[in-house]
């Protein structure tokens, strides 16, 4: 027994020396986390799933948007750039395309984007209806296609059913009067850029072909993605139309899934006029002057894209944009992608106008 109480005590002991120890070692570490917390403020952190401070991670669910809708005023000089929505507005009733198109031009936008993101279903009737309705507003029409577009599938039955969408996008929108159909490429899906990159501008020049040959008029613009595994960054959408520059070819440019792609890089003034400088040497300053603008708030992790955002909860620089599309003489159109859809798009339109002093 004595030996035993001799280790316990012994035990005790040292159990005593190390609480002390800690003891001593806790009143130092407040100077250590102070220094560790000017570190951490100089650069934001992540958390264990990627996303960035301030950026939900999850989708907002169950929101009704039917608040009053501040409406800006008219402008004291036409706009370069109008502003509207991709899909039906909210306020807009009945929700249909033609009902779409009378909402946006009482609000004082000025384009309307068709979703055909789930299939190209529109009826000859309704394409009529549009075209008379946009005869009579004025209201700029585009196009985007379905989600299921893969122009770099192995299978050949997914390949050919990802050029008929293409086609079928671009020919609904000529009988509405519209132009600009708006699609995603594709996925690299896991092989070579550079083969993968030849392949969709043969793909997309093959399609800017058959549309010529049909007499369609409308204009392809295939769209910077939001994903690293997707096809479709900035450079290689303009490398594509530099090659394809004699055909009706040109580009969206989504700046919110450029931010995203890059796991929230691109969003300050200087790298958006270092992306429109792009644009402008690929693919000419005219391309500067008809531009197909998606914007809107997005939530991103370090692989890309997650889900867009409404802009007062997103860090989407859209004022730095708008500067920097008004020192490049930039026009064309913007298309609100954000959930707040036409709420969102008279925030962009009303801070472009600030900006542009009209």
């Amino acid at each position: 027994m004595p030996p035993r109480k001799k280790n316990a005590n012994a035990a005790e002991n040292k159990l005593a020396k190390q609480i002390a120890a800690k003891k001593i070692t806790d009143q130092k570490s407040p100077v250590k986390k102070k220094k560790s917390a000017k570190k951490s403020a100089m650069k934001p952190s992540t958390n264990i799933m990627g996303w960035k401070p301030g950026v939900p991670k999850e989708k907002p669910k169950g929101r009704v948007y039917d608040g009053p809708l501040c409406v800006n005023s008219k402008t004291k000089k036409s706009d370069l750039i109008i502003f509207g929505t991709g899909g039906v507005p909210h306020s807009a009733n009945p929700q249909s395309h033609p009902s779409a198109i009378r909402r946006l031009a009482e609000l004082g936008l000025g384009v309307y984007e068709m979703e055909f993101v789930h299939g190209v279903r529109i009826r000859p009737e309704t394409c009529e209806e549009v075209k008379a309705v946009q005869a009579d507003t004025g209201i700029r029409v585009t196009a985007h296609g379905p989600y299921y577009i893969n122009l770099y599938s192995m299978e050949e039955e997914k390949l050919e059913a990802s050029r008929v969408r293409v086609l079928d996008t671009a020919r609904a929108l000529e009988a509405c009067c519209g132009d600009g159909a708006c699609f995603h490429p594709g996925f690299y899906q896991k092989r070579d850029p550079v083969e993968v990159h030849a392949f969709m501008t043969k793909q997309i020049g093959e399609l800017a072909d058959i549309l010529e040959k049909e007499g369609c008029p409308i204009r392809l613009d295939p769209e910077t993605t939001g994903k690293g595994s997707q096809f479709g960054s900035l450079d290689e959408l303009c490398e594509m139309g530099d090659v394809l520059s004699e055909k009706n070819i040109s580009i969206t440019i989504d700046f919110a899934h450029i931010h995203a792609r890059s796991g929230g890089v691109n969003n300050t003034y200087d790298e958006f006029a270092a992306q429109l400088e792009m644009i402008k040497n690929k693919l000419g300053s005219g391309a500067l002057a008809s531009m197909h603008i998606h914007l809107s708030g997005i939530a991103y992790t370090e692989k890309g894209e997650a889900h867009h955002l409404e802009l007062d909860e997103s860090d989407m620089n859209y004022p730095d944009l708008f500067r920097a599309l008004i020192d490049f003489g930039a026009s064309g159109r913007v298309v609100c992608e954000s959930p707040a859809l036409e709420y969102d798009a008279l925030i962009m339109q009303k801070s472009y106008r600030k900006l542009n002093g009209s």
